[in-house]
């Protein structure tokens, strides 16, 4: 009975001996937790073309306001409502039968006058040779002289004349004063219109090119001249310099356009300055009075740093952060200034320099001082790309 107990009892302590010897043994040869992995990027400095963009609307290239020169009743209205019309196309058509008239009584007047012309002349060169006869005194020649000149004025002012009524028959015409697209019309055949009235009668619009008014604020102006004089901004090359626009639902519009000039006053009511681009319109896609997005070129800065977004972070009181890889692979924080953002990237200002280890991956699993294991980003994306030499395999994103 008792040989029968006594062998599970050593055997339980026998066991309870090598449970603590096992225990010992791990306590005297664990290993130091492993770092953990992190991603990172070697943070690189480059010369940009830095944009801004700015909100502005559209405006037609050239706008006319048709109206009637002379006073008549609309005949006929020759157009279609918003047709394209070329410059000097008969629009509306005024009942020109006193112009007519006018013209003919104003060619008749000079008809007479250069006839009377016409003898005054004749009696002049008799007199002028019998003067030389001394058969007529030299008052008699004088008055026919000073009437011969009386006659020319007669027949310069009925030339005049004529032409000045010809000028009104013209303008029962009314003709389009450049050409682009007509709107509505106003009135309509039979309706009464009179010479220089305030209602316009159409507006015609050129759309193709079209300008694009953008608005920038005094402020930035000024800080933007004080960066190029001091050289921390470049000009752009020409080619740089093209200026692309975002239309409403923030889609870029496929023509680039060029800046024109720039106003030499400031709004006082807004405090900004409006930037004239011009843009070509050949398809009309940009119609007058649209709200757009123009992205403009402000010049190249160099030495330039860019880093991802999520890299940057911001502590309670808004200071941005950054954490980056020192020696012996040792986690560091390090206040960084962000300049602007472009695109998914902040510029930095300050805080950051060329050569930097920067964490972009893995930030919420380490703290300032911690030891980590670092795994370049863009190394590893770029052999994941190049992996797959052939076969129907892709790599894990």
């Amino acid at each position: 009975m008792r040989s029968g107990l006594l062998f599970p009892i050593t055997a339980l302590l026998l066991a309870l001996q090598l449970a603590g010897c096992d225990d010992s043994g791990n306590q005297g040869g664990q290993n130091p937790q492993q770092a953990p992995e992190v991603g990172y990027i070697t943070v690189q400095s480059k010369t940009v073309t830095l944009n801004r963009e700015l909100p502005g609307r559209t405006t037609a290239h050239r706008i006319a306001e048709v109206r009637p020169q002379v006073s008549g009743v609309i005949e006929n209205r020759l157009f279609d409502e918003g047709q394209e019309v070329e410059a000097g196309q008969p629009l509306y058509k005024i009942d020109d039968r006193t112009y007519r008239a006018a013209v003919a009584t104003a060619r008749a007047e000079l008809a007479r006058a250069q006839a009377t012309l016409h003898s005054n002349e004749l009696r002049e060169k008799r007199f002028r040779q019998l003067l030389e006869k001394r058969s007529v005194s030299q008052q008699e020649y004088d008055e026919a002289r000073a009437q011969l000149d009386e006659n020319k004025a007669a027949v310069a002012a009925a030339r005049a004349s004529l032409q000045s009524a010809q000028i009104n028959l013209d303008y029962a015409t009314i003709k389009a004063p450049i050409s682009g697209r007509i709107g509505r019309s106003s009135v309509t055949a039979g309706a009464l219109v009179t010479a220089n009235q305030a209602q316009t009668l159409a507006t015609i619009r050129q759309l193709d090119p079209i300008f694009v008014d953008l608005t920038q604020s005094s402020n930035d102006l000024r800080q933007l001249r004080e960066a190029m004089k001091n050289g921390e901004l470049q000009q752009v090359s020409d080619d740089a310099a093209r200026i692309t626009l975002l239309l409403e639902d923030g889609s870029p519009y496929s023509q680039p356009g060029r800046l024109q000039f720039s106003e030499y006053a400031v709004d006082e009511s807004t405090g900004s300055v409006t930037l004239r681009a011009l843009f070509p319109n050949p398809d009309g896609e940009l119609l007058p009075g649209m709200f757009v997005r123009g992205r403009l070129p402000e010049g190249q800065r160099d030495n330039t740093i860019l880093v991802p977004q999520k890299a940057i972070s911001r502590d309670p009181t808004g200071q941005a952060y950054a954490m980056v890889i020192g020696e012996n692979n040792m986690i560091a924080r390090v206040k960084v200034e962000t300049d602007r953002a472009v695109k998914s990237q902040w510029l930095i200002s300050s805080g950051l320099s060329a050569g930097d280890r920067l964490v972009v991956d893995g930030l919420q699993r380490i703290q300032p001082g911690m030891p980590v294991t670092p795994v370049d980003t863009e190394a590893s994306q770029q052999n994941a790309t190049q992996a797959p030499a052939s076969g129907d395999e892709t790599p894990a994103q």
